[in-house]
């Protein structure tokens, strides 16, 4: 009776053993579950999260979702977040610093008719123009603060700037001369709806020098100084560029792993295929380790938005390489 007893025990331990041995990670997305984080989604279902001793549950975004605030709030171990809002939040107190930057490119652009007459930036006077918030906003305002336009309404030294949502309706409506949009997403839902290009004009944040960094990884910062977090986010890290390489690689099973934890049942297959397809261009090479000059030309970025800039000071300490080099080497 005693062996049995023995047995059952030990069968338990060993049972146990592999939930016990898992570290657990909480990652908040920056927006809903699409393929512009299909690399996290991949390293989970492919196991390379569990590989690397990890058990990882990934919280999808969404418009009136600011992970700087779910992390703050202790929701979240890491983010993703762009760097206009992370260092916002740093400068408000919030001590978020960049562990990582799988993007190397900005997707962002601004989609206008061009039946509007709009076709420079000096024509978006006196215009109607989407915007996201929640941080979203930051790179948008500096771009409009160094054109001299003002934000307080339409007029011909400024623009009116209208809340956007979740979808493209607001120029799909003509409530918007201008929208948002990211070249892996909001543009193709304009084309989708039936609108061919010719009939756009598009202002992408690269083009027009403002290009800030986007889904980069941030943590808490004194969480950095306890070596067993920083162990685990470079496990993280690791695993998630894995998880990106094999996404880049396999565009259509990533999209298809992307719909499988996609609980709204809102996304389309050639939709998130497509959306794998562009988002492989804006990641590149990328090992996700951050380039210091681009972080650099980021801070630039905003500090040059004149009179109302979306941080005041040259940041220190709100990004950091230890993650990287102990994932990488």
């Amino acid at each position: 009776m005693t062996r049995h007893l023995s047995m059952a025990s030990a069968l338990a331990v060993v049972l146990a053993a592999p939930a016990l041995a898992q570290d657990p990670v909480t990652l908040q997305l920056k927006w809903v579950t699409q393929a512009q984080f299909a690399g996290y989604y991949a390293a989970l279902d492919q196991g390379f999260y569990e590989e690397e001793g990890l058990d990882v549950t990934i919280l999808p975004g969404g418009p009136d979702i600011a992970p700087p605030q779910v992390i703050a709030g202790g929701g979240a171990d890491v983010i993703v977040e762009w760097m206009p809002a992370a260092l916002a939040a740093r400068e408000a107190g919030v001590p978020l610093v960049n562990i990582a930057q799988p993007f190397q490119n900005s997707g962002m652009q601004l989609t206008c008719w061009a039946d509007t007459g709009i076709q420079s930036p000096e024509d978006l006077a006196n215009r109607t123009l989407g915007v996201w918030f929640f941080g979203n906003e930051y790179p948008f305002l500096s771009w409009m603060s160094q054109l001299g336009l003002s934000t307080d309404g339409r007029s011909e030294t400024g623009v009116e700037v209208l809340k956007q949502g979740f979808n493209v309706d607001p120029l799909l409506q003509r409530q918007a001369d201008c929208i948002s949009t990211m070249t892996y997403n909001e543009y193709w839902q304009v084309i989708d709806a039936g609108v061919s290009p010719e009939e756009l004009v598009n202002f992408r944040y690269e083009d027009q020098g403002v290009a800030t960094l986007e889904d980069g990884l941030y943590v808490l910062e004194p969480n950095l100084e306890d070596p067993a977090f920083v162990d685990k986010m470079a496990r993280f890290v690791r695993a998630s560029m894995r998880g990106w390489q094999w996404a880049m690689e396999n565009p259509e099973e990533a999209a298809e792993i992307v719909l499988e934890y996609d609980e709204t049942g809102a996304q389309t297959l050639e939709h998130q295929v497509r959306m794998m397809e562009e988002v492989a261009k804006l990641i590149g090479e990328s090992t996700g380790a951050l380039d210091p000059a681009d972080a650099e030309r980021t801070v630039d970025t905003l500090l040059a938005g004149g009179s109302d800039p979306v941080i005041t000071a040259r940041p220190e300490g709100a990004w950091t390489s230890v993650v990287t080099d102990a994932a990488l080497n």
